[in-house]
């Protein structure tokens, strides 16, 4: 159809010509109302990009020659972290002569990732880095499904309005 006829055809419709397929032979275009079509892209994106999730690295430092109590506070935070999905690097400290004893801290590490293997799992084994030795521990359950869950444990499932709403009623 040639470009008068198309633009004219546009115009009675009170809708936009819009080039779909510029590089086809012969160029294809859509008749469609332009603003429309970009006002829903973007709620589209918009939405995608809130369903998107990014992941978070927590960083927790250890020492070979860790005390019992200080270990079990150190297991307790990476215990928080894998609860609220996100994953953890393990970083061992090794200074002077520790660094000619790397099992050490590979059993220190092995001990760790027992501990907390209901919860996560090692995602890179431990590997030495210079002075560190560094092991990665990720969650079994995706960051979404932990905001799920916290929400449901803290307001029963319900949305805020119809908390308040719940609220509103029994006062």
């Amino acid at each position: 159809m040639p470009v008068q006829d198309a633009l004219r055809l546009a115009q009675e419709a009170d809708l936009d010509l819009v080039e779909v397929a510029p590089t086809a032979r012969p160029p294809v275009a859509k008749l469609m109302d332009y603003g429309k079509y970009k006002y829903e892209s973007a709620v589209k994106a918009r939405e995608s990009r809130k369903n998107q999730s990014n992941t978070i690295i927590k960083e927790i430092k250890l020492r070979p020659k860790i005390d019992p109590h200080d270990y079990e506070t150190k297991k307790g935070h990476v215990v928080r972290f894998l609860k609220g999905g996100d994953k953890v690097k393990v970083t061992i400290m090794f200074r002077g002569r520790e660094q000619s004893r790397p099992e050490l801290g590979r059993r220190l590490l092995a001990r760790l990732a027992e501990d907390v293997q209901d919860l996560g799992a090692v995602e890179s084994q431990p590997k030495q880095d210079g002075r560190n030795m560094v092991m990665v521990i990720g969650p079994h359950k995706r960051r979404s499904e932990h905001k799920a869950e916290a929400r449901a444990a803290a307001g029963g499932g319900k949305s805020r309005r119809e908390q308040r709403q719940q609220v509103g009623q029994e006062g």
